[in-house]
């Protein structure tokens, strides 16, 4: 293998995704660094399977790079609701198997968190009137993740009023903990029961 493609390598190339909040993300990063060569990103809660693999392509093509050249995947599990959820995943694994790469899966908010400083509060929206949350420390996961109302959550409702913020393709690449390690198999992180209930049959 080349430099480019030895797995956990410093000169490893990333393609990072994350569909575990309305916005639909996909980029290219070095590992070394956490240099972002391209990101694109589409925020749009009804679109994850329209726009995941068009914002793939482009963000290859924004950083001049062929699908080959890619060492690694690294891919948000959420938490986050189980549609848009399931297409990163999904994709992600399967970019993995076609390439024979590694897929890391790391918690969507840690994509976040990991960029805060002091004591930190990461929220996003669950719908049903709920929040997903996790608080942080310099960075790090102290608490979290879950998901209730964001009365339960001091803070949240403070958070909610403010802009949204979504994970970043370096924030999901630097929260991978070990390079080296063989990756776990990828959880998703539902947090809930998903809202499509099978149907009981009436006697």
């Amino acid at each position: 293998m080349s430099g480019s493609r030895t797995a956990g390598g410093h000169g490893t190339l990333v393609l990072a995704i994350d569909t575990a909040t309305p916005a639909v993300t996909a980029g290219v990063v070095r590992v070394e660094g956490f240099e972002v060569l391209a990101e694109r990103v589409t925020v749009d809660a009804r679109a994850h399977a329209e726009q995941l693999t068009p914002n793939v392509v482009g963000a290859l093509a924004d950083a001049s790079i062929a699908v080959g050249d890619l060492g690694a995947v690294v891919v948000g599990c959420g938490p986050g609701p189980f549609t848009g959820l399931r297409v990163g995943m999904a994709s992600a694994a399967a970019f993995g198997h076609a390439l024979g790469v590694p897929v890391h899966g790391v918690c969507s908010l840690d994509g976040i968190g990991i960029d805060t400083d002091g004591d930190a509060l990461v929220v996003t929206d669950a719908r049903r009137r709920e929040v997903y949350w996790a608080r942080y420390r310099d960075g790090v996961r102290i608490d979290g993740p879950a998901v209730n109302a964001p009365a339960d959550v001091p803070g949240a409702v403070d958070a909610l009023t403010r802009p949204p913020v979504y994970p970043t393709v370096a924030g999901l690449v630097r929260a991978v903990d070990d390079w080296s390690a063989n990756p776990a198999p990828l959880v998703p992180l539902y947090l809930r029961r998903p809202d499509a209930k099978p149907s009981v049959p009436t006697r």
